[in-house]
């Protein structure tokens, strides 16, 4: 016969016991630190120790406590497994001990002190832990039912044999003494770190939190702290760099996860779908999901995704329907998708609301001008309008916009009033003067109007269209064309695509009697307007030719 190499059905003992040993430890690791990626890799382990041995009894219960925590599997389940662990080693403490206590939290307390009583029989003097794990369960019984003096002696016997027999336990001083060493050396890592971050030597901060993470490789809690070092040193790109290890190294703490949505969203505005991903992740943990979609509607927002934007607002409203800021969010997310009816509901309830009369004041604008613009509706507008300007006098843009729906209804007394009535809320205010300049011009007030527009230039110089307006004035008004040319230059000059402004150019020069230069600004003027589209071409043409008749 050849010899030949075959392969084996089972690794050998060996190595799912070397396996097996990779798995306590990374369990071990786990209950020390608390990291979702050694709880990962201990179950991945567990698992590849049945497959290389089934008859490994250890191996089922101790899977079975993680999986229940990775919430993969019910207590149910978890029962199943400890059934096969002991149909395997029936004499195991340890497996009657998780059994114990998984009959713990499905709530038959009996069943567990069966499983406590077999696991003290089998363990000798090491059975200091089903003895406390027993006289829990006996409290529990006692609490929960009318007890006798009995039940009473017997549980102050077990709590303090357990308590007694500790010393004896070599698993749980063991671990104990990893407890205790571990957080330790995470405690004086952390004070030396916190020490120098509080006398501002930040690189030493960073290098204690280095060589605390090295020691103890309690990543999750030193990543942390290095990403708010570095952050506190605006070193953003480090500061999300350590808090993304530190939530890969445990999927589950949420408060890391908030912290990068709210650094990528504050500081990485250009990466938007990232921090969505990140706000999407945070739904998972069921928490603050109204406050989570109000976010991911801004960011939807900004995205210019209309659906997805309304559709997160509403589900932040429905989760909150009372919240005022979420119906003024979802009323100008379907302003924004052209569903106005459902705008004006939203803002109305918003109104109604009423948190602040300051901020309902800006709502109040935001619905007039739907009202105003969209439904042209003015008397529903102005009604708005002046709700807004009762809840907040000082609210100059709605004063603006009640004398913009007047000089729309050629009510020209009543917007000139408006306007007034905003320079004296705001005399500082450029834009009133320009619009009260442009209202007395329309009344024929000359004087007043080019005081107003001089005003509106003192205030600010390069507002183009007070420049414009001021020599429309001159030109039109005082047919002073030379002053006129002045303030169109100067309009143009701040704003070289402002059509009108070369077309009032040429009409002065056309005033002046100089046809060359006329005809040169009315053929910039026809340039330009065939991007701008700002006048009517046939007008331009007919100038023109006029010049020439």
């Amino acid at each position: 016969m050849t010899e030949q190499t075959l392969t084996p059905l089972f690794m050998p003992i060996n190595s799912s016991c070397g396996i097996l040993e990779k798995a306590r430890s990374a369990h071990e690791k786990y209950l020390i630190k608390q990291q979702e990626s050694d709880l990962e890799q201990a179950i991945e382990y567990y698992v590849d120790a049945i497959k290389a041995s089934p008859s490994l009894s250890e191996a089922y219960y101790r899977l079975a406590s993680l999986l229940l925590i990775k919430g993969q599997i019910s207590v149910s389940g978890a029962l199943e497994q400890c059934k096969t662990a002991l149909s395997l080693e029936p004499n195991n403490p340890n497996a009657h001990i998780y059994t114990g206590y998984f009959q713990c939290l499905n709530g038959d307390l009996d069943e567990a002190e069966k499983e406590f009583l077999s696991a003290i029989s089998d363990s000798g003097k090491n059975s200091a832990r089903p003895r406390l794990f027993l006289s829990k369960v006996l409290f529990n019984k006692i609490k929960m039912k009318h007890s006798n003096i009995k039940d009473v002696i017997k549980f102050l016997y077990y709590f303090i044999s357990g308590s007694a027999m500790i010393m004896w336990d070599c698993p749980s001083l063991k671990m104990f003494y990893k407890f205790l060493a571990n957080d330790f050396s995470v405690f004086s890592y952390l004070a030396l770190g916190e020490t120098f971050e509080k006398m501002k030597l930040f690189p030493s901060a960073l290098e204690a939190y280095n060589k605390g993470l090295k020691k103890t490789e309690q990543g999750n809690l030193f990543y942390r702290k290095m990403g708010d070092l570095a952050l506190e040193c605006n070193n953003i790109d480090a500061s999300l760099e350590y808090l993304k290890k530190a939530y890969e190294l445990n999927p589950t703490d949420r408060e890391i996860l908030v912290k990068l949505a709210t650094i990528n969203q504050t500081y990485k505005p250009e990466e938007i779908d990232t921090t969505i991903d990140y706000y999407n992740s945070l739904l998972e943990f069921g928490e603050d999901a109204d406050k989570i979609y109000y976010e991911l509607g801004h960011l939807y927002l900004k995205k210019a995704d209309k659906v997805n934007s309304a559709s997160a607002f509403k589900l932040a409203t429905e989760l909150d329907p009372e919240n005022p800021y979420y119906n003024n969010s979802l009323a100008y997310a379907y302003v924004k998708a052209e569903l106005y009816d459902d705008a004006i509901e939203y803002y109305q309830k918003a109104i109604k609301l009423n948190p602040d009369a300051e901020w309902t004041s800006i709502v109040c604008h935001a619905l007039g001008a739907i009202y105003a613009e969209i439904k042209e509706n003015p008397t529903a507008a102005e009604a708005v309008f002046n709700a807004g300007m009762v809840l907040d006098p000082k609210n100059v843009d709605i004063q603006l916009s009640l004398g913009d729906l007047y000089m729309s209804q050629n009510d020209i007394d009543k917007a000139i009033k408006t306007y007034c009535d905003a320079i004296s809320v705001d005399p500082l205010n450029y834009l009133t003067y320009a619009k009260a300049g442009l209202a007395l011009w329309e009344k024929d007030y000359l004087e007043e109007s080019v005081v107003a527009f001089h005003k509106s230039i003192e205030i600010n110089p390069d507002f183009d269209i007070s420049q414009n307006n001021l020599g429309v004035v001159y030109l039109d008004g005082y047919g002073d064309p030379k002053t006129a040319i002045e303030y169109f230059k100067n309009a143009v000059n701040i704003n070289p695509n402002y059509t009108l402004a070369y077309f009032n150019i040429a009409r002065s020069y056309q005033a002046m009697g100089n046809k060359s230069l006329s005809a040169e600004y009315y053929q910039i003027t026809m340039d330009l307007n065939k991007i701008t589209e700002d006048l009517s071409e046939k007008d331009i043409r007919k100038r023109i030719f006029e010049l020439f008749e």
